[in-house]
């Protein structure tokens, strides 16, 4: 055997196995075969942080395998994943490998997408290991080793045992503590809107007659929406609300409409055209996976992955919107001969790159060959896979498609003399271009032919009542969003970086939306207090772009992390006489079953909320925590009561189970389910 490849994965290793002859053997690595111990820091601080990565014990037998082919191997190609984890993973096996004292020539060969074309051209263009890649991945490995391990004890002494931290995730629950801070500080304030149904003439007869709903604009040529803006810890919040802010004005001015006249004083019609957006990044896919599909970061990536290494799909770690002259080819001569040559974009476009750092030289993700439809994936590998494909497919074909041509109208109408203006506005789709393949295409909203100067008939009005609304809670997509804008992490990250504090019980869901539990506000509160330079936005994104230039050459990883330690080793030395933090605890209103004396309270632990006696630990009472909602069981008659499954996602289940099998992901789903005559909202102990 003269030729060993070596990649990470069974998959990737059949894929690749197509395209080459039987000249190569491919082995997968399963991932790392090398990494720092977690019995320890495994980090030397004494001797410029060097890093003490060993052979994964769970990993003999691959590393075995490894060595047994290598030793007869005249060429060994380390063809792993296109990024700086990658670029260690081929690092490792090299010196692995290398221990054998063969005399095999080690080659990098790098792809972005597991085509015949893109295999055939890397092994062609093989290049040594890019150190400065292998760099920036150790220096992330081990400023997150310093942090992770020096937190933690710290965390177990002055808030409770069994915490953790990390440097980028206390960062991300830094963002969703302080929303939830800024939710509750916001001062929500009441206003009303107004709208006026007015009939426009077509013709002689009743019939001939069209009612178009307006709405209130200004008031004696002012306007009455007002846009205000608060800060926040992540940026800017803006709302709006109008000057209507009694029900008493609202009903005065619904009365004195009813005795205006109602004339049409300007019709504006323009054609506008609209864009396509870019093609997916790791980010962007992740934010349309929990929109469009309700995934979370993670399991979008699982599903990415799986189509990349299958071949269907480039590499999905990136935020870069390059898309190579051949695809775009491909997609341009997919479009013409599917939908005509007037549905294909007139030039190549080109997308400006918005993202903080930039990852190494990349294409955005998009499909391997355009062929392919969302059918066939679906087919070959799950139908969770096809949605997934079929949103890529979708995205990238469409910046090879022409605009949309949009025709807008806004209609001004005049009441009682300048005193009320209203206005209305409409759209029409001219052209759909890229539309064409977009399921959520622009709905037409028509008008009636509006004349300047034109008498309208008044037909009623109606006043609406508001409330200003706080910044919303982050989901799985706003906060991979902020985490992009802000600079913390890489795209590789995003996912990993949620599921980690959501596995701590530092945050929780509630519907859709991560809410911290008072686990998470405490270490966010201790940390806060003691790292605050550690544990904000600056200090992460300008860790960022630190090791961005070291992946790039421009500096050297040890001096880097020195200057991390220095203070940081200062802060830990000044923690130690902070003061310990309390968890809050949820009350409620029922007595200890055991001791009679406190109340049962509500706290957090390794596996979720339970109840336990307020007197803790001169009273060791818990009891499982039942939320109970207000619907029946419709198949026995018990209550629904609100569950959790092994991995934490929340569904609803009868109180009777076993006995009663009754369960729904969604509340909507329980059909037949007829509501509790009174609801309880305190929390039930069942012992």
């Amino acid at each position: 055997m003269k030729n060993l490849v070596i990649v990470e994965s069974p998959t990737k290793a059949r894929t690749i196995g197509r395209f080459l002859g039987e000249d190569y053997k491919i082995l997968a690595s399963m991932g790392h075969i090398m990494d720092l111990p977690k019995s320890k820091i495994s980090v030397d601080i004494e001797k410029d942080f060097a890093p003490d990565y060993q052979q994964m014990p769970d990993k003999k037998k691959t590393i075995s395998e490894l060595k047994s082919e290598g030793k007869t191997a005249e060429n060994i190609f380390l063809a792993t994943d296109p990024d700086r984890e990658g670029e260690a993973i081929a690092a490792h096996v090299a010196q692995v490998l290398k221990e054998l004292k063969t005399k095999a020539k080690f080659s990098r060969v790098v792809f972005h997408e597991i085509t015949k074309e893109a295999i055939a051209e890397a092994f062609k263009n093989p290049r040594e290991i890019d150190v400065n890649l292998v760099d920036a991945q150790t220096a992330r490995r081990v400023l997150d080793r310093l942090v992770g391990y020096n937190l933690s004890p710290v965390l177990w002494r002055k808030v409770r045992r069994g915490l953790s931290a990390g440097r980028v995730q206390s960062v991300a629950l830094r963002l969703i503590v302080e929303r939830e801070r800024e939710i509750e500080a916001f001062k929500k304030e009441p206003y009303w809107t107004i709208s006026v149904e007015l009939t426009h003439s077509t013709g002689s007869g009743q019939e001939n007659k069209e009612t178009t709903s307006f709405e209130l604009t200004e008031i004696n040529k002012e306007k009455i929406e007002i846009s205000t803006k608060i800060s926040l810890y992540d940026g800017e919040y803006k709302f709006v609300k109008t000057t209507i802010d009694t029900e008493k004005k609202a009903s005065q001015i619904n009365e004195d409409l009813k005795t205006k006249n109602f004339v049409v004083s300007d019709v504006a019609k323009k054609e506008s055209t609209r864009t396509p957006p870019p093609p997916y990044t790791t980010s962007t896919l992740q934010q349309d996976g929990a929109r469009r599909m309700g995934l979370s970061g993670k399991r979008t990536m699982q599903l990415a992955q799986k189509l990349y290494e299958e071949g269907f799909i480039t590499y999905h770690r990136t935020d870069s919107y390059f898309v190579a002259d051949s695809a775009r080819k491909q997609m341009y001569s997919y479009v013409k001969s599917q939908f005509g040559e007037k549905y294909v974009s007139e030039k190549p476009r080109f997308y400006r790159n918005t993202s903080k750092n930039a990852q190494e030289a990349h294409e955005a993700i998009r499909p391997t060959n355009v062929g392919n439809s969302g059918s066939k994936i679906s087919e070959a590998l799950g139908p969770q896979y096809g949605k997934l494909y079929e949103l890529i497919w979708r995205r990238a074909l469409a910046t090879a498609m022409s605009d949309a041509l949009i025709e807008s109208t806004a209609v001004m109408v005049d009441a009682g003399e300048g005193k009320y203006t209203l206005k209305t506005n409409g759209s029409v789709l001219l052209f759909e271009g890229f539309l064409k393949i977009n399921p959520q295409a622009l709905e037409d909203k028509r008008l009636p032919e509006f004349k300047k100067d034109e008498k309208l008939e008044f037909i009623s009005s109606k006043s609406e009542e508001h409330e200003t609304l706080p910044p919303p809670r982050y989901n799985d997509a706003s906060i991979i969003k902020t985490l992009e804008e802000k600079g913390i992490g890489r795209p590789s990250t995003y996912a990993t970086i949620i599921s980690t504090i959501e596995s701590r019980a530092y945050i929780e869901r509630e519907e859709g939306r991560f809410k911290p539990t008072s686990v998470g506000i405490a270490v966010n509160d201790f940390l806060v207090s003691n790292f605050s330079d550690v544990d904000d936005i600056p200090f992460t994104a300008s860790m960022e772009d630190e090791l961005d230039m070291i992946s790039r050459g421009e500096k050297q990883w040890v001096p880097v992390i020195r200057e991390f330690y220095t203070p940081f080793e200062k802060d830990l030395k000044n923690v130690a006489d902070a003061a310990r933090v309390k968890i809050a605890v949820e009350e409620t209103d029922t007595v200890c079953p055991l001791c009679g004396k406190g109340n049962l309270v509500v706290r957090h632990g390794r596996f979720g909320k339970f109840l336990s006696c307020s007197t803790f630990p001169d009273c060791k009472y818990t009891a499982p925590l039942v939320n109970k909602t207000d619907l029946i069981c419709p198949k026995d008659g018990g209550q629904i009561v609100i569950k959790k499954t092994r991995r934490g996602r929340k569904f609803y289940g009868c109180s009777n189970y076993p006995k009663c099998d009754f369960a729904a992901w969604k509340l909507e789903d329980i059909k037949g389910a007829e509501k509790v005559e009174e609801k309880s909202e305190t929390p039930v102990a069942t012992v």
